[in-house]
């Protein structure tokens, strides 16, 4: 009778991934309908992490993301949460041989966002590995359903995308991390004195991995290709908005793609994906 459970779990990671992004959301829904719910497990796992440690200022965040931790790996190892989002992401993780030493990265720079780090160059690399790009090869590891040649060949790709991704977020969010929770990502960067220049210089590497992230996903099994470059073509325009922004400008306003604007590009895309024009 755990089927009853499972499919509930399934149903409580879907809704986290629908209620907290819209840009996901329309990505999944592209992707061929045995792959949706296994990244919506992957996203409810990312998202709740994400959450105790910019979110649950009232509560002890270094206790709660150790239970996470324990729990998350405890359900990996018995098949079974009665956290229905660890439940999920467990199933997942089994069912695709989802490496744990992604896992552990991953829940690492969770723990690096509860301190008041200074990140360095190296420490900035570790960060993003940690936050975006083990997330990609996640995703990988579902889309290329056991085919560990395939997953070998896109893996570089996929970290490309996870690290570009990230740091658009870093981008767009920089005046709540800054000014509400204390935090700057970039390193050699005063965020108080944030100048055009330096804004340049990170989106010139932001440019540079799109790019190097465009090329896998063209080769990804058509199962997920349309879905991934949905949310690549999301991010890109939300990449060119900020580049069309000064400093000044995204230090104290959060960019943003409309939710029309988002179901414009999806469409795009569509046309893109079956004229073979991506």
């Amino acid at each position: 009778m755990k089927e009853i459970f499972d499919k509930l779990s399934a149903a409580c990671s879907e809704m986290i991934t629908k209620r907290y992004s819209t840009s996901f959301s329309l990505g999944i829904y592209f992707l061929n309908e045995r792959l949706r719910q296994p990244i919506y497990a992957i996203y409810g796992f990312v998202r709740l992490a994400d959450e105790i440690v910019d979110s649950f200022h009232d509560y002890n965040k270094i206790t709660l993301l150790a239970k996470f931790k324990r729990d998350c790996y405890e359900a990996i190892e018995e098949g079974i949460s009665l956290n229905p989002i660890l439940n999920s992401f467990q199933e997942v993780v089994n069912k695709y041989q989802i490496d744990k030493e992604l896992i552990e990265l991953f829940l690492q720079s969770m723990e690096m966002d509860l301190k008041q780090e200074l990140y360095t160059p190296e420490k900035y690399d570790q960060y993003i590995l940690g936050s975006a790009q083990v997330v990609g090869l996640m995703c990988l590891q579902v889309f290329t359903e056991g085919d560990k040649i395939q997953y070998e060949k896109l893996k570089d790709s996929a970290m490309k995308l996870g690290s570009a991704f990230q740091k658009v977020n870093f981008l767009r969010d920089v005046n709540a991390d800054y000014y509400m929770l204390n935090r700057t990502y970039f390193p050699n960067v005063n965020l108080s004195k944030f100048t055009n220049i330096e804004k340049k210089q990170i989106e010139e590497e932001i440019e540079s991995e799109f790019k190097l992230a465009l090329i896998g996903i063209r080769e990804l099994p058509p199962s997920s290709k349309n879905g991934v470059y949905l949310a690549y073509v999301y991010y890109k325009k939300l990449f060119n908005k900020i580049k069309n922004s000064t400093a000044e400008k995204v230090m104290t306003q959060r960019i943003r793609i409309s939710n029309a604007h988002k179901f414009g590009l999806m469409f795009d895309s569509i046309i893109r994906y079956k004229t073979n024009t991506i």
